[in-house]
C-alpha cells in the first residue's frame, strides 16, 4: 500500500543535542582527544582498550515470553572506554542484538563470546569494539531474548525478538530497568551514555535492526542492516512459493539456548501453527513484516545487500529501500556481486573507513560530509565499483516489454511489441532443473522452460531495481508455480556466488582492526574475490504459486485448462548487460535448488499477448530503443558454452539465516 511522505529535517533533531554538547564543552574542557578529533572531523583511537569498562547488565524486557510468571531479561554484555566517564562526558553506543552469539559465532570466522570463570566476558566477536571503542564509543552485545544468558523465547522475528534489542535501546535512555545480574535486584544504570544508538548486523541480527527501527523507538539515531530480512514471510515464501522446505520453528530450535529449548514448546506450537506450508498470509507473517512501519523509522539507514544472496535474498532489499525514501528516511546502499556476505570481507578497507565516518556523522554528530556523497556504491565487476548521486538514479523509468514469438518453439523475442492474439508457448515444470540450465540453453528448445531474448545490444543497457512481469497462464493440473529470470547472455567475469565462499576465498594472512588485549584480538583474516568465467549471468529471480493469482494472501486450486493471470515480483538489482551481449526473460516452473516444487508437475501454457515484463531501464524506453535500435530480433539459437555456477539442486541447505 502507498506510505505517507514525511520529510525529516535530520539538522532540527540534532540541534537540542549539539547545543547541550556545546554546554558541556564550556562547563568542563574537552580532552585534547577530543579537540582533535572535531579539528580533524573523525574520532581519533585515543582511549584505553586494555583498561575500558567490561560489564554485564540484563534489562527487563517487560514481557513474559516464556510465561514463568515473570518478564524476561536479556543480557547485555557491554564494553566503553574508561575515560570519558571520569571526566563527565558521556557517550554513543553501537550496538549488535544477536541470537548467534553462543549457538553459531559472527563473522567470517564464527566468532563466539567468551567468558572468565566469575562470567565476565572476555571477547566480543568481530571488530567493532576493538575499533569503535578506543575512538569513543561503546559496543553493546545483546543476546536476544531465549538465547545464550537471556531469558524468555525465541519468536524469529516477533515481538520477543525486537523487544530484545528495543528494550535495550529503552535502558540506554532511561526508559527501562537493567540489573546487575539475571535474578538479582540491584539495578544497573547506563549514566554514562547519552542514549544515542547506533544498531549493525548482518543477516537475523540486521533484521532485528530493521525490526526496532520500525518500532520508531527515540534514541535509535541509525541503523547498518547487512544481508537483512525486511518481511519474514518473504524469507520463507514468495508469493505462495516456499523458498525452504521447513518454517520457523527450525531457525527457533537452532538458535535458542538447551533451557529455553526445554521451557519454549508453546512459542514453537505457535510458530508450527501460525506458518502453514501452504503460504498462506497469517497474522504471524503480518507481525513480522517490517515493510508497512517504514513511515515510522526515524533512524538513519546504512543498508548492504549482495545482489547474489540466494539467503536472503535481493527481494528484501528492494522493498525496504523503497518503502524508506516514500517515508523520507535517510539512506545510503551498498549493493555487491556476493551472495550472503559481510562487507568487512569483501571490501574490507573501504567498509571500516566509510562505516567509521557513517557513525562519526550520525552518533557523535560530526559534520563530515558523508551525508552528502553518492547514496549508493554498486560493485559491477570484481573488486570495481562505481558510485550513483541517487539510487535507483533518477534517469530510470519502467519501461514495458513484452514476449513475441520466435523461429522454434520455446525460443522468441523480447521488445516493446505485443504479440498478436492467439501467440502462445508452453512448457512442463520439471523440478530437477534451475535457472542454469534454462540459461545454459536459452537458445534450444527445451521442454522445460520459455525464453524470450533480444538481439546483441549495440550499446550498454542498464536495469536498476525491481522488476515485475505478468502472466498469463493456462495450467493442465491443479498446482503449479512459476519463476521468472532475467539473464545477461554474454562472457563475464563474476564472483562465484554459488561456491562455499558465495563469492570470497579466505586467505592465510591477517589484517587487524583496532587494539588489543589477551582473549580479543582484533586480526582478522583477509580474503579475495572468488571469481569465475561465465558465458551468461542470471542477475534478477522472482517466483510464485499460481495459486494466488486471484488473493495474493490465500492460495487456491487451479482450474485445469483455464487461463490464470499473475504478475510476479522479480527482486531489485542493478545490472549493466554490455554493448554486445543479449538480454533474456526466462520463465518456467520450479527453480531447482531454489523453491519447493508444487504438487504436481503442470504444463503451461503462456498467453503471450497477456504477458509482459515491466523493468527498470536507465534511460527509459528511449535506452531500450537505442542499445537495440539496428540489432537482429533474435541471435541464431546456438549450444552454451557455459561450465560455471550450476546450483547443486541435491545440496544441503540451513533453513535460516547464516551465520557467517
Amino acid at each position: 500500500m502507498p506510505l505517507p511522505i514525511r520529510v525529516r529535517d535530520r539538522r532540527l533533531i540534532r540541534a537540542p543535542l549539539l547545543a547541550g554538547a556545546l554546554l558541556a564543552t564550556l562547563l568542563t574542557p574537552l580532552s585534547p582527544a577530543y579537540a582533535d578529533s572535531h579539528a580533524a572531523r573523525e574520532s581519533k583511537p585515543v582511549h584505553s582498550y586494555e583498561n575500558a569498562v567490561r560489564e554485564s547488565v540484563w534489562v527487563d524486557t517487560r514481557i513474559d515470553g516464556d510465561g514463568d510468571g515473570r518478564t524476561d531479561r536479556v543480557a547485555a554484555d557491554i564494553i566503553r572506554p574508561r575515560e570519558p566517564a571520569r571526566q563527565g562526558r558521556k557517550i554513543p553506543v553501537i550496538m549488535d542484538a544477536s541470537p548467534y552469539y553462543q549457538c553459531c559465532g559472527r563473522g567470517n570466522e564464527s566468532q563466539k563470546k567468551t567468558y572468565d570463570e566469575q562470567g565476565n566476558v572476555v571477547q566480543f566477536p568481530l571488530y567493532l569494539d576493538n575499533y569503535f571503542v578506543p575512538r569513543g564509543y561503546a559496543f553493546v552485545a545483546v543476546d536476544l531474548a531465549g538465547t545464550s544468558r537471556s531469558d524468555g523465547c525465541v519468536d524469529v522475528g516477533g515481538r520477543s525478538d525486537v523487544q530484545s534489542a528495543k528494550a535495550v535501546v529503552d535502558w540506554l535512555n532511561g526508559r527501562a530497568k537493567g540489573y546487575t545480574t539475571r535474578t538479582g535486584g540491584e539495578r544497573a544504570q547506563a549514566d554514562w551514555s547519552n542514549g544515542r544508538t547506533g544498531m549493525i548486523g548482518k543477516s537475523y541480527d540486521g533484521t532485528v535492526a530493521n525490526g526496532v527501527a520500525a518500532t520508531g523507538v527515540e534514541g535509535l539515531e541509525t541503523i547498518v542492516p547487512i544481508g537483512a530480512i525486511s518481511s519474514w514471510y518473504d524469507y520463507y515464501f514468495q508469493q505462495g512459493a516456499p523458498l525452504y522446505d521447513s518454517g520457523p520453528e527450525w531457525l527457533s530450535d537452532y538458535v535458542e539456548s538447551p533451557a529455553a529449548r526445554a521451557r519454549c514448546g508453546a512459542v514453537q506450537q505457535r510458530l508450527i501453527d501460525g506458518a502453514p506450508r501452504s503460504g498462506d498470509w497469517t497474522g504471524l507473517w503480518e507481525e513480522r513484516d517490517h515493510v508497512p512501519d517504514a513511515d515510522r523509522v526515524k533512524a538513519s539507514v546504512f543498508l548492504v545487500h549482495g545482489m547474489q544472496d540466494l539467503n536472503v535474498r535481493a527481494k528484501h532489499f528492494g522493498q525496504w529501500w523503497d518503502a524508506l525514501g516514500e517515508a523520507g528516511v535517510e539512506r545510503k546502499i551498498w549493493l555487491s556481486q556476493t551472495g550472503h556476505v559481510d562487507p568487512f570481507d569483501f571490501r574490507r578497507a573501504d567498509w571500516v573507513k566509510t562505516l567509521h565516518r557513517w557513525f562519526d556523522h550520525e552518533l557523535l554528530g560530526y559534520d563530515n560530509g558523508i551525508d552528502e556523497e553518492p547514496m549508493a556504491d554498486i560493485e559491477r565487476a570484481p573488486d570495481q565499483w562505481t558510485t550513483d548521486r541517487h539510487w535507483p538514479p533518477r534517469a530510470t523509468d519502467t519501461v514495458r516489454l513484452h514476449p513475441g514469438k520466435g523461429e522454434q518453439p520455446g525460443v522468441g523475442t523480447l521488445g516493446p511489441k505485443r504479440a498478436p492474439a492467439g501467440a502462445v508457448e508452453s512448457f512442463t515444470d520439471d523440478p530437477k532443473r534451475g535457472e542454469a540450465d534454462w540459461a545454459a540453453q536459452v537458445d534450444k528448445s527445451t521442454p522445460d522452460k520459455a525464453s524470450f531474448v533480444t538481439g546483441p545490444l549495440t550499446k550498454d543497457l542498464r536495469l536498476s531495481g525491481s522488476s515485475q512481469i505478468t502472466v498469463t497462464a493456462t495450467p493442465n493440473a491443479t498446482s503449479a508455480h512459476l519463476s521468472a529470470v532475467l539473464v545477461d547472455l554474454g562472457p563475464d567475469t563474476i564472483r562465484d556466488y554459488t561456491a562455499a565462499g558465495e563469492g570470497i576465498n579466505t586467505l592465510a594472512e591477517h589484517s587487524c582492526w583496532g587494539a588489543q588485549r589477551p582473549g580479543d584480538s582484533p586480526c582478522y583474516q583477509e580474503t579475495e574475490a572468488d571469481t569465475a568465467d561465465v558465458d551468461f549471468t542470471v542477475f534478477a529471480r522472482g517466483w510464485a504459486d499460481l495459486g494466488t493469482y486471484a488473493d495474493p494472501e490465500r492460495g487456491r486450486p487451479l482450474t485445469p485448462g483455464k487461463r490464470h493471470t499473475l504478475t510476479i515480483d522479480i527482486a531489485a538489482s542493478d545490472h549493466v548487460v554490455p554493448k554486445g551481449h543479449r538480454l533474456a526473460l526466462i520463465v518456467a516452473g520450479t527453480d531447482a535448488g531454489l523453491i519447493e516444487p508444487p504438487a504436481a508437475t503442470p504444463k503451461l501454457t503462456l498467453d503471450l499477448a497477456r504477458t509482459q515484463a515491466r523493468l527498470p531501464l536507465v534511460g527509459g524506453a528511449r535506452a531500450f530503443a537505442d542499445a537495440t535500435r539496428g540489432a537482429a530480433d533474435h541471435q541464431s539459437p546456438r549450444e552454451s558454452r557455459y561450465e560455471g555456477l550450476h546450483r547443486d539442486p541435491t545440496a544441503d541447505r540451513v533453513p535460516g539465516p547464516f551465520t557467517g
